[in-house]
């Protein structure tokens, strides 16, 4: 797809960029060379490639769920300022 000055105009108005006029024919260029790209990845024939969730096929490495840490919830609730019913209680900060 071959774009001209006007479509790098409208390009710039809708994405309110603003543009200098010696640079209009490199954005011409470009943005022509990007749509050719696509059109040309648009063109090949992908009927028969199953998608894919990820281009790696790779699976993710887990741990076990198991508990490692102790619970001492009672211990820091016990030096805590203020706490009420198992919370910690803060100072409003958000009038």
């Amino acid at each position: 797809m071959e774009l001209d000055q006007d479509d790098i105009h409208r390009i710039a108005h809708l994405a309110r960029l603003q543009i200098e006029g010696q640079d209009i024919p490199e954005y011409v260029r470009n943005l022509s060379d990007i749509l050719g790209f696509v059109e040309q990845m648009n063109d090949a024939e992908t009927g028969h490639v199953t998608p894919m969730a990820h281009p790696l096929d790779a699976s993710q490495r887990l741990r076990q769920d198991i508990v490692t840490e102790v619970d001492e919830r009672e211990k820091f609730q016990a030096i805590a300022p203020q706490v009420e019913e198992g919370l910690y209680l803060v100072p409003k900060v958000i009038e």
